[in-house]
């Protein structure tokens, strides 16, 4: 039901865009488009996916056999479920599916996943603080975004580091949390916990799937770079670095189906400087590409998995 009423929400502000822009000069938008720099940018997919599917390898202790053809489909049959659960829910069900096959036990699992996000989460606020102390117009709205994104950057990496304030920071928000969200966060807790005791034993490691991460983060961002020459329009690319991880921050609000509708609505805003809305919306269908392709691509794997976790109890 909550997956109904996030899709209607998203078709109603997609149909205020639309009726407000101009429906058609989209359409035109799309039309002449430069089909190379098209070809170029959504084939950025492929790569991206791969080299988060080394990252996931990279995030198994040793010992454990997470070949990279398996890696490759856990990745994108999460990515169909994030399309239908609510705030990235299916990137837990993957950890879900590790622990199924047999490669990590729950915890741990649900450990390697949080922090796969975590790492996710504050590259892309990394990558926005740097943009953002480079934008030219630095009005209200330009400091009350810096605020925002630093306080998450901050936040985002004492978590990660401190096991103390982690712990400080998990009871403030169990005890302001409603009842019902508050076991959710215990078992958050317990795999912080974890997660902490198992990456900080190999800081080799942890420095390598960081650099990956921040790595990652910039091709993200660059494709969204490349979808704006492939529109015939121009933004400079470090103010780019800037608004592109607002937009995706605010398709992450869980009010919407995948994000449609508050990330379109979101890049209509932030690039208003640099290109029409009419533009500004095609580039939204475009980032909505980036979410739906590796969907697309985890059909054919994500029935395996459940199949397989069907299976399991009758030969248990």
């Amino acid at each position: 039901m909550k997956r109904l009423i996030s899709l209607a929400i998203s078709l109603i502000i997609l149909a205020l865009i639309y009726w407000k822009i101009d429906f058609q000069g989209l359409i035109q938008v799309l039309q002449n488009c430069n089909g190379w720099w098209m070809a170029i940018s959504l084939g950025m997919v492929v790569p991206l996916t791969m080299l988060t599917a080394w990252r996931l390898r990279q995030l198994m202790p040793c010992g454990v056999n997470l070949g990279f053809g398996e890696a490759n489909r856990l990745i994108l049959a999460a990515c169909v479920l994030n399309m239908v659960l609510p705030s990235k829910m299916g990137d837990l069900a993957k950890a879900y599916f590790i622990k199924q096959r047999g490669h990590l036990d729950g915890s741990l699992a649900l450990s390697v996943v949080v922090f796969e996000k975590a790492c996710d989460l504050l590259s892309l606020l990394l990558w926005c603080a740097f943009g953002l102390m480079l934008y030219p117009q630095k009005d209200w709205l330009f400091w009350l975004m810096s605020m925002g994104v630093s306080l998450g950057l901050v936040t985002g990496i004492l978590l990660l580091s401190s096991r103390q304030f982690a712990q400080f920071f998990f009871r403030v928000v169990r005890r302001i949390a409603p009842q019902k969200v508050g076991s959710k966060l215990e078992k958050l807790q317990a795999a912080w916990g974890e997660m902490h005791n198992y990456f900080w034993r190999d800081q080799a490691q942890l420095l390598k799937v960081s650099i990956t991460s921040i790595f990652i983060w910039f091709l993200h961002l660059l494709q969204i770079w490349l979808f704006i020459l492939a529109l015939k329009a121009w933004t400079p690319f470090f103010a780019n670095l800037a608004l592109s991880p607002l937009a995706i921050l605010a398709g992450l609000l869980p009010l919407t189906f995948a994000g449609v509708g508050t990330r379109d609505a979101a890049l209509i805003a932030f690039y208003q400087p640099y290109f029409d809305a009419p533009t500004a919306a095609a580039l939204g269908v475009l980032c909505t590409s980036r979410y739906l392709l590796p969907a697309i691509g985890g059909l054919p794997f994500v029935g395996q998995y459940f199949v397989r976790v069907r299976e399991l109890p009758k030969s248990q």
